[in-house]
């Protein structure tokens, strides 16, 4: 499948229009409903795939923050064949009582796969989680849409790298 065609796929699966609130507070007159492409295998291969082309012999690890982070880090590790945490929003209160899922170490180099950005808040927290609890070097953040409302800059100005597989734009959103 070709980058402009999984591009429509993935529009005509979750793009919805309407009155929205983003996870930002920000309005918005159209929603991409993450759970409607990244629930579907085919559209998951594929974006697998991309991100893979992001993560070099230098990456030791995969992370993907709950919940939309979950089945793309997932994806991106089947593809790579690199070993994966998950982040949890927040530390459990029981058994373990973890905040990271999976095998994580200090120094590890880690890409960390996200959903949507729109701010970038939810991606920096992962990655400074990343950082400054674990001690990992975070190689950079890879979302599948960027919004393209400020995100980029938020994440770059927090001191990662930043790379969208596709922006609004490459959907046909011109809002």
């Amino acid at each position: 499948m070709t980058h402009s065609q999984l591009a429509t796929v993935i529009a005509d699966a979750a793009l919805l229009h309407g009155d929205f609130t983003l996870r930002s507070g920000r309005k918005s007159k159209y929603y991409l409903d993450k759970y409607l492409f990244a629930t579907q295998p085919a559209i998951l291969a594929e974006l697998g795939k991309l991100f893979a082309a992001h993560v070099d012999d230098s990456i030791t690890r995969l992370a993907g923050p709950e919940l939309g982070g979950i089945p793309l880090v997932t994806a991106a590790a089947l593809a790579t064949g690199k070993p994966m945490v998950l982040i949890r929003n927040a530390k459990k209160d029981y058994g373990t009582a973890k905040q990271f899922e999976g095998k994580i170490e200090a120094g590890d180099r880690v890409l960390i796969t996200e959903d949507i950005a729109t701010s970038g808040g939810q991606s920096i927290e992962a990655a400074k989680l990343l950082r400054d609890e674990m001690k990992c070097d975070v190689a950079k953040i890879v979302v599948v849409i960027d919004r393209q409302e400020g995100a980029r800059e938020a994440i770059e100005a927090a001191g990662f790298e930043f790379a969208a597989l596709f922006t609004k734009a490459d959907l046909g959103i011109d809002e």
